[in-house]
């Protein structure tokens, strides 16, 4: 097991903190100057596989433009007991069918609870959603120093 600094969360306590889901904010990068477009989110997370899942709205009318390839940073954050706590994931999302998902995807599925957030001006049943995962290719965690 890798040594964490004062400041690390180790794979248990970040486990504890992302649950199988919550809210946070995904962002997505951009070329030359114009800055990510980030948005909140609701995530699943599946801690056996270190996976995170998103169901996000699709459709012509998407701010988010084209998802394919672009990279993305997802945060998620706690401070409501005093003590101050982060997961930061970096990498791609992945297209997740659920007609195409692998026996693992799909037993990671199982595992985590999307919760259904409300942040949109039609009523959810007529907005379009696709199902997309992020299996990290950097994860950072950060807690307030003694927690």
């Amino acid at each position: 097991m890798a040594e964490t600094t004062p400041v690390e969360m180790d794979a248990d306590e970040r486990d504890a903190l992302l649950g199988f889901g919550g809210t946070g904010v995904l962002a997505f990068g951009e070329s030359g100057d114009a800055p990510p477009h980030a948005i909140p989110v609701s995530y699943g997370y599946d801690p056996g596989e270190t996976t995170f899942y998103f169901r996000l709205a699709s459709g012509d009318d998407s701010t988010k433009g084209r998802l394919e390839g672009r990279a993305v940073t997802f945060v998620t954050y706690d401070g409501g007991d005093g003590e101050f706590r982060s997961v930061v994931a970096t990498g791609r999302l992945e297209p997740v069918r659920i007609e195409d998902v692998a026996d693992r995807s799909l037993a990671g599925l199982q595992n985590v609870d999307i919760p259904a957030v409300d942040v949109f001006d039609q009523p959810l049943s007529e907005v379009s959603f696709e199902l997309r995962r992020l299996v990290p290719e950097e994860l950072t965690t950060r807690r307030t120093r003694g927690a």
